[in-house]
């Protein structure tokens, strides 16, 4: 492109920007009409012609060539009197089809990801990211302009332009609020781990309650839900565990998601969360240790335990560490309860003169007495902390809130999960609280949209089988709402994609995970070509994975002509079962089946990871095909209990160069080494 050109698209884009058109002097121009809601109080609807009052003036601040992440014409601005900027990623023109991709989160900066911008130009589209923002009003006006500097940039018309936009968590409150709220902005959409307006903080208080409760069950309850375990973890636990392991699976926890507990139980979303939920609900703790009905106060053995785990007092300053540069390292403190639980803890620091100083945020070793300062912890009252000053601590705010999803019932029909707390009338068996947070964080994130199931858009939905932030349940819920809003024939616009082996983080997979988890971002953006074709050409995508609901839980068929969906199944076999106790030294056989869905492609690549540490080796598999069986051997050197793993990877084409669009799964089992096992073979 020419400099001339380049230049001229800020002009160009001057001229057809939003509500700003190129006229004849003689010729009024039409006055655009403002984006307004459809009714008082609702989301305001935003379709492809209104301007939104708030977003009304994109400026382009900046535009270069550039080549990484790959060559491309980068376009920088930002929308006048607001925090939003934005980013338009433009492949030369010979690359590009009509298209783009637009990532949102609520907290995102304004530059996409080079992977993300690879894989749009990659399939054809140009790549456009905001500043994240709640809300999709900032996101459609980003799009509604990026169709301006496009159509300016390539020497096309605006209107012929396709738009899909996705985004995962916090980001699928987004999406789903644009595409319930809009029209003609976006033609497609992929939310991915839907959150929904129960999701917080239930998902984390019933995350924090399994794992204070189970405690130190945790590993064998792992060890029963593991490849090869027993399956029942149940029978592990005493009567209080198995209550609580049961409230827990049954607001949709997934049971196999233990194994990983670790991951499961990591309360800093929760605490992340005490503070929204002090500002809604700031007797709510009072009330847990004090009212009838609620744990804290109650006569039961939960209860017991939960009053045991409290610990409040106040601990005297002996003395104050620095580092080199004089910031405060460490306080050392004597007065802690030395078999104190204190995770999530509240700190406040009282000068010896009886003035308070303020809260501190920090981690406290009981053991030891060593307060360690958090990265956010004020710095104005580590100035002025000192040796014969008191802190209080107290943990009833932490502990409290491990139970908040029992007070939390919602009003709205068909979440049911909640249908254990309430009695046989329908009325919730605990006290509730006066405000629901869950459907204020939704709709706040959304931007006022309340998860009606109108979407405007071709939409396929991923959800992960695995997922312990946004529950699998969640999309079955959200798929429900939106055949009540379309009707009998809601598939013509939308899917529902489960994968197994999946979790909550998009992104690559630590190496210490890869044996239990997969990578499924190439999933999503398959998803994205499909709805792209879906929305351009009528091509209908594979179906909906089949599953059904039990207490919560979602139960895949065991083959992939059953189940459906885009991602490969794979059936690892070990001596013939998903369990082999061998001698050391023995070789062992393995038998690997797998299968990809109807339509769904071919496999691309089998990976064996035979110790289950996450390192892998690629098997020799010949010409891509939807279905193939796998043998191979290993012996181990060493006693111990291994799960060995293999990886299989498809492509929609059976393209073994394709970088992105890869759908991946594992099959697993689990062999035991020892001295006196017996082995496969001689």
């Amino acid at each position: 492109m020419d400099r001339a050109r380049r230049l001229g698209v800020v002009a160009a884009v001057l001229l057809l920007g939003i509500g700003v058109l190129p006229v004849q002097a003689s010729v009024a121009a039409p006055a655009a009409q403002p984006c307004v809601a459809d009714q008082p109080g609702g989301p305001v609807w935003v379709d492809a012609s209104c301007v939104d009052p708030d977003y009304d003036q994109p400026v382009i601040d900046h535009e270069s060539d550039v080549t990484d992440p790959i060559a491309l014409h980068k376009v920088q601005g930002h929308f006048k009197g607001t925090s939003i900027r934005f980013t338009i990623y433009l492949p030369p023109a010979a690359q590009w089809q009509g298209r783009f991709y637009q990532y949102v989160y609520p907290t995102q900066s304004e530059n996409a990801l080079p992977v993300d911008v690879a894989f749009g130009a990659a399939h054809g589209g140009y790549t456009v990211q905001a500043t994240g923002a709640p809300g999709y009003r900032h996101e459609a006006a980003t799009a509604k302009f990026s169709r301006q500097v496009a159509a300016a940039y390539y020497g096309v018309s605006a209107k012929n332009i396709f738009g899909y936009v996705y985004g995962g968590s916090g980001g699928s409150y987004v999406t789903v609020g644009a595409i319930e709220n809009t029209s003609g902005v976006w033609q497609g959409a992929v939310p991915f781990v839907a959150a929904i307006p129960t999701t917080i903080p239930n998902s984390w208080s019933a995350a924090a309650l399994g794992g204070f409760v189970l405690g130190d069950k945790l590993a064998k309850v792992a060890d029963a839900v593991a490849p090869g375990g027993s399956g029942d973890p149940y029978t592990v636990l005493d009567s209080t565990q198995r209550a609580v392991l049961h409230e827990v699976t049954s607001l949709g926890m997934p049971l196999r998601s233990w194994e990983r507990y670790n991951y499961v139980i990591a309360t800093s979303t929760l605490r992340a969360l005490s503070s929204i939920i002090k500002a809604f609900d700031p007797t709510y703790v009072d009330d847990f240790w004090n009212k009838p009905g609620y744990l804290g106060a109650e006569a039961s053995d939960l209860g017991r335990r939960f009053r045991a785990a409290r610990a409040t007092g106040t601990a005297t300053v002996e003395g104050v560490a620095r580092d080199a540069s004089g910031k405060v390292s460490s306080l050392t403190l004597s007065g802690v309860p030395a078999g104190a639980r204190t995770l999530g803890m509240d700190f406040s620091v009282t000068a010896a003169d009886g003035s308070a100083l303020g809260p501190l945020t920090g981690s406290l070793d009981a053991a030891t007495g060593v307060l360690a300062p958090a990265a956010d912890a004020s710095a104005d009252v580590l100035s002025k902390v000192q040796a014969g000053d008191k802190v209080a601590f107290d943990n009833s705010w932490f502990l409290a809130l491990h139970a908040y999803h029992r007070y939390q019932v919602p009003q709205r029909a068909g979440y049911y999960p909640w249908d254990q707390f309430r009695t046989a009338d329908g009325t919730p068996r605990y006290p509730q609280r006066a405000l629901e947070i869950g459907p204020l964080i939704a709709a706040g994130t959304a931007g006022g949209g309340t998860h009606t199931g109108r979407i405007n858009t071709k939409t396929i939905l991923v959800q992960n089988l695995l997922d312990t932030g946004a529950l699998p349940w969640n999309a079955d819920w959200y798929r429900s709402q939106v055949r009540a809003a379309l009707g009998k024939n809601y598939q013509d616009s939308f899917r529902l994609w489960y994968n197994d082996n999946a979790e909550h983080l998009n992104g690559p997979v630590a190496p210490a995970d890869q044996a239990k988890i997969i990578q499924y971002d190439g999933i999503y953006y398959q998803a994205l070509v499909d709805v792209a074709a879906w929305a351009e050409k009528g091509v209908a995508p594979p179906g909906t994975t089949n599953y059904t609901v039990s207490d919560s839980q979602i139960i895949v068929p065991k083959t992939a002509t059953n189940r459906l969906g885009i991602q490969p199944v794979a059936d690892l076999r070990v001596c013939g079962g998903d369990r082999a106790q061998v001698r050391v030294g023995r070789t062992v056989d393995f038998t690997a089946t797998v299968q990809v869905p109807p339509g769904a492609g071919k496999i691309v690549r089998v990976e064996w990871d035979f110790d289950g540490d996450g390192s892998y080796a690629v098997a020799r598999t010949g010409t891509p095909r939807s279905a193939l069986a796998l043998h191979a051997s290993h012996s181990f050197a060493k006693a111990g209990t291994y799960f060995p793993a293999v990886r299989v990877t498809a492509q929609r084409d059976g393209d073994t160069t394709e970088k992105y669009t890869l759908a991946q799964n594992l099959g697993r089992a689990r062999v035991v080494v020892s001295a006196t096992g017996s082995g496969c073979a001689p």
